[in-house]
């Protein structure tokens, strides 16, 4: 019955938002192409110039995937897969040839473009079905405009605007049927494009608006986004920055929640990130790309601590010396944006100085079955009752595949506590995750010494005071150690040594159920998946279960 309504709200939401879009109020951008294009907006995505030399032989790389034209254009090829065509679409790798700076660059990316419109108008029933894809490729556009436009003949200059309209128009159709992330980066390409193309000021007054309610709507006041996904913070600042540039450009005043969201997204970013300079492995997350992360950060007008508790967010930093805990104490994001969240309740990541101890698998760039696998609960540093995940993620088959990949039952309470003492910090948490199935609440305590060098946790299950469906058999709480740990088991299984790169040595002991150490994947290096270890400790499952453990600096 509850997936019955959800998939009826789900086919009536966007017709709804399409009734109520502020994009009907403000009506249609007009389908006439602008003259001209003002100013480009800068892309302060990195860039690196030898990959325009690939792309020249033929070579595209997009999504872990390379294709090989063989002097066929791109854009008549069947895609490897649907996030390798959503890059190629999105134009992003125009900025490699920009780098470039070279006259055959200039021409092959024209000449690209000229493919990609030959083949709209080859297939004009065809319609590009995803808006995010539209909207990257609207952003794409004009911060390359000079590069493709400079000495281009007026022909090539007027199909590129009308091409370039085309979009926006189509956008803002579609505006008020989007839902998510996609919502935003939907309101920031048409608000750039107002503010880059010669139009009147009414429709740079209506983009504007429409962004500002779309950011109070999804940035939160402690500056995460409504996602909760670490990386889709940066992704924001990349485009917020240039935005709020363009604005300056145009000598008209940026809107005060654009402002706002930036100086807040700044230090929720410093929460997240851990000594080595990546990010923590939390719904969705995979590979840091510390180039990008150190682009935005440079912009941080104010740098300084990091912020350390991110209540509407859901996550608190623990830090003290060296040593770095960062946790997940939030349920999951509204149904509409937690397709990549992860059920990892209460799970956490530890570090000392730049070396990573104990990590979450992350998000992989692989196959369909490893994200949903990385996604439950097992997969992270956290507590597990027989192997099912705290949160119900909705599957491909049957009427769940009308909200598939969407987090629709599980976590709903989470419950924190934060205490600093002069001896340690301290966190008291709780999520009712496991209640309806087991009748059991998951408390966690972690606690960080004021020196940095010892981590104490306690693992406990609580009497939910309602019904079970099921009866418990046993519990795992899972510690997976970074691959560049060494893990030695005492003789006794009683601790585990850590021998960290950077000479370090760290012990785990833990009372109250037996340690093993297991094999375990980590998704989120820069060279792909590695092979790596986990700790666990394991026991059977009932009310009043306690388990304490440690990590703590030799």
């Amino acid at each position: 019955m509850k997936l019955a309504a959800l998939a009826g709200a789900q086919r009536l939401a966007p017709i709804a938002r399409a009734t109520l879009s502020p994009a009907r109020a403000f009506g249609r951008l007009r389908a006439r192409p602008p003259e001209r294009l003002l100013i480009a907006p800068q892309d302060i995505r990195t860039a690196d110039a030898t990959r325009a030399d690939d792309i020249y032989a033929g070579y595209f790389a997009f999504g872990g995937r390379i294709v090989n034209t063989q002097g066929r254009s791109p854009f008549d090829l069947p895609a490897p897969s649907p996030d390798w065509q959503s890059a190629l679409n999105g134009f992003g790798w125009l900025r490699h040839m920009r780098a470039a700076n070279t006259a055959l660059a200039r021409a092959n990316a024209r000449a690209l473009v000229e493919d990609y419109l030959a083949g709209r108008r080859r297939f004009a029933t065809n319609a590009e079905p995803d808006p995010a894809t539209a909207a990257r490729r609207i952003l794409s556009w004009l911060s390359q405009s000079t590069l493709l436009l400079e000495n281009a003949d007026s022909d090539f200059y007027n199909r590129f605007l009308r091409a370039l309209s085309r979009d926006v128009v189509q956008l803002q159709q579609d505006y008020g049927a989007t839902s998510g992330l996609t919502r935003l980066q939907a309101a920031v390409a048409l608000a750039e494009y107002a503010l880059c193309a010669d139009l009147p000021p009414r429709y740079q007054a209506r983009t504007t608006a429409q962004l500002a309610a779309v950011i109070d709507e999804q940035v939160l006041p402690d500056g995460g986004h409504i996602g909760r996904n670490p990386q889709t913070l940066v992704e924001l600042l990349l485009d917020f920055l240039p935005l709020r540039q363009s604005y300056a450009a145009r000598a008209l005043p940026p809107p005060p929640t654009l402002l706002n969201a930036i100086d807040r997204i700044m230090p929720a970013l410093r929460l997240l990130r851990h000594g080595d300079g990546s990010l923590a492995l939390f719904n969705g997350m995979g590979v840091t790309a510390p180039d990008r992360l150190a682009v935005v950060l440079a912009y941080d007008d104010a740098p300084g601590q990091a912020l350390m508790s991110a209540p509407y967010a859901g996550y608190q930093r623990l830090e003290a010396g060296e040593a770095v805990a960062i946790v997940d104490c939030g349920p999951p994001p509204p149904r509409p944006f937690s397709r990549h969240a992860h059920a990892g309740c209460l799970s956490f990541e530890f570090s000392s100085g730049s070396d990573r101890i104990v990590v979450n698998c992350g998000a992989p760039a692989l196959t369909a079955a490893h994200a949903q696998a990385a996604r439950h609960t097992a997969a992270h540093s956290t507590l597990v009752i027989d192997d099912t995940s705290s949160c119900r993620i909705a599957g491909e088959a049957g009427i769940e595949r009308v909200v598939a990949g969407q987090i629709v039952a599980g976590t709903n309470r989470v419950d924190v506590a934060r205490r600093d003492t002069p001896e340690s910090t301290l966190l008291d948490m709780s999520h009712n995750g496991y209640a309806r199935n087991f009748g059991l609440i998951h408390a966690r305590r972690l606690a960080l010494r004021s020196d940095g060098a010892r981590l104490d946790g306690e693992d406990r299950l609580i009497d939910a005071g309602q019904p079970a469906q099921d009866q418990p058999r046993a519990f795992a709480i899972r510690f997976h150690i970074h691959p560049s740990v060494t893990i030695t088991s005492s003789a006794d299984n009683v601790g585990v040594a850590l021998d960290l790169p950077g000479g370090e040595r760290w012990m785990f002991e833990a009372r109250g159920a037996s340690i093993a150490v297991e094999e375990s994947v980590f998704f989120a290096s820069p060279d792909g998946a590695r092979a790596c270890q986990q700790i666990v400790a394991r026991g059977d499952a009932k009310m009043e279960t306690c388990v304490q453990w440690s990590f703590s600096l030799t």
